[in-house]
């Protein structure tokens, strides 16, 4: 490494601030443990890029964690300052999770729209729990977040959720209390779904069968050098199977399409008397589990396509729901299967859909849906096609309405912001002048003020609901 590495004679202390900014950099966005500095390859890799730097100024951990310790804090105040600075609402996503070390947390989430409609996201807390996770308690820690942030409650607007039942339990007090509405995870809903479907006898014997086979190949080196040979000699790539994780479905779905990928070469592999001994054969699979594993693949290939579209990170997901479900249930449907346990999983798959996401197009004269308002005030969905007639003129009656006093709203507190400034006030001679039939907002054409603008408003809805819709791929928020 000396050939190719200029090494300077001295480091100022300039350098030398800015090189330790950078390894403080390094180890937050890398997430990497500040031991990391003390260990005996790091420091060599940095006497090798600058010897200077690392005779005379190179801090050791306690130091890092220092200026660790400074970065959250001046991170922290920064968060607070940019959340003071909205005039619009948050939202909020919470769940409760367990590490590998069984140690019980609370993340809590803010999501908004910056004043150029991009959408940002803070993550406000990792809680660690000591207490009984009870609805009160969860809520209780969820105001205590806030309140460190010096979020108003009223701030809020919604709370997107795990379905667990202390979690909703939370959601009712919080909803009661402070009016957020609460909608449940998507994509923990779509994981019960899936799961409930795969619990069928036949079907859990088969994923059984399957994983016992791809341990086999994970544990043994001569089956896995065999494959490895079967599957150059059949053309076939050399692909690495895939175990599954109980807490992801989707990985149950890569499992089988993998395995059905590399069925051959297993097969030629498992029948290898030098890979197989003749009693250990029942390692493959049997040929109606293989036919299993086929319908399987194609009953799981819209509910992976619904998990991807979910798991997005850099656009709206919820205006899309009801159409994705609709389209989930009509792709459902429309599977046909020979196998008792195919048609058993798409049977237990669509009750699911129904008892689970029945009433995402539900809409009640009393409650807002969120999910409802997100889809019809997404120009993409507008047209209102998951909706039946009737409920999509009654959806865009409760757009109007919500309009108007979001409009009255502003316009009131426009009014206080003229008084308050002396603007807007009538001089004595056009006070003198008023008949006292006249209203004080009253134009020429006898209409008030707040008529004429309420009109305004409810005609850009309905303007709003008569354009074309925007293509599916369009960024709504552009």
């Amino acid at each position: 490494m000396d050939g190719f590495v200029t090494k300077p004679a001295t480091c100022t202390p300039q350098q030398a601030n800015v090189l330790t900014e950078s390894i403080l950099n390094m180890l937050v966005t890398d997430m990497r443990p500040l031991s990391m500095v003390d260990d005996e390859g790091f420091k060599e890799m940095i006497k090798q890029f600058n010897p200077g730097y690392h005779d005379n100024y190179l801090p050791g951990r306690s130091h890092f964690t220092t200026l660790m310790e400074e970065k959250y804090h001046a991170t922290f105040e920064k968060v607070k300052e940019t959340l003071r600075g909205i005039n619009g609402f948050l939202t909020l996503t919470a769940d409760v999770w367990t590490s590998r070390a069984t140690e019980a947390y609370l993340g809590v989430s803010c999501h908004f729209l910056s004043e150029d409609w991009t959408m940002k996201t803070f993550n406000h807390s990792i809680m660690p729990l000591e207490e009984r996770h009870t609805g009160a308690n969860i809520m209780t820690w969820m105001e205590e977040v806030l309140a460190k942030f010096d979020i108003l409650p009223t701030k809020i607007k919604a709370v997107v959720h795990d379905s667990g039942s202390n979690m909703v339990a939370a959601m009712r007090l919080l909803e009661e209390k402070h009016g957020w509405a609460s909608i449940g995870c998507a994509g923990h809903t779509l994981q019960l779904i899936v799961n409930t479907a795969l619990k069928e006898t036949t079907i859990s014997r088969a994923l059984g069968a399957a994983r016992q086979l791809v341990e086999h190949f994970k544990r043994s080196e001569l089956a896995s050098t065999k494959l490895k040979m079967k599957q150059e000699q059949m053309n076939v790539k050399q692909n690495a199977l895939i175990q599954d994780v109980s807490t992801r479905w989707n990985s149950t779905f890569h499992m089988i399409e993998r395995l059905l990928e590399q069925r051959w070469p297993l097969t030629a592999t498992l029948s290898d008397p030098e890979v197989t001994p003749r009693g250990k054969h029942y390692f493959d699979l049997k040929p109606e589990q293989w036919e299993l594993l086929e319908e399987l693949k194609q009953g799981l290939a819209p509910f992976e396509t619904v998990a991807v579209y979910l798991s997005g990170q850099q656009y709206t997901t919820i205006s899309g729901l009801p159409q994705v479900v609709k389209g989930l249930t009509r792709a459902v449907h429309q599977s046909q299967f020979e196998t008792s346990s195919g048609k058993s999983f798409i049977s237990t798959a669509e009750k699911g859909i129904t008892e689970r996401w029945g009433s995402i197009c539900t809409i009640s004269g009393d409650n807002e849906n969120p999910v409802l308002l997100a889809a019809a005030l997404d120009p993409r969905y507008r047209k209102l096609k998951f909706l039946t007639p009737e409920d999509g003129i009654r959806l865009q009656g409760s757009i109007e309405v919500l309009a108007v006093k979001e409009a009255k709203m502003t316009g009131t507190q426009d009014a206080k912001l003229q008084r308050a400034n002396g603007s807007g006030r009538k001089s004595a001679l056009e006070t003198l002048l008023q008949s006292d039939t006249d209203s004080l907002s009253e134009n020429e054409g006898g209409e008030s003020e707040e008529d004429r603008k309420i009109q305004i408003v409810i005609n850009e809805v309905r303007l709003y609901f008569g354009e074309a819709s925007l293509p599916k791929k369009e960024d709504p928020l552009k």
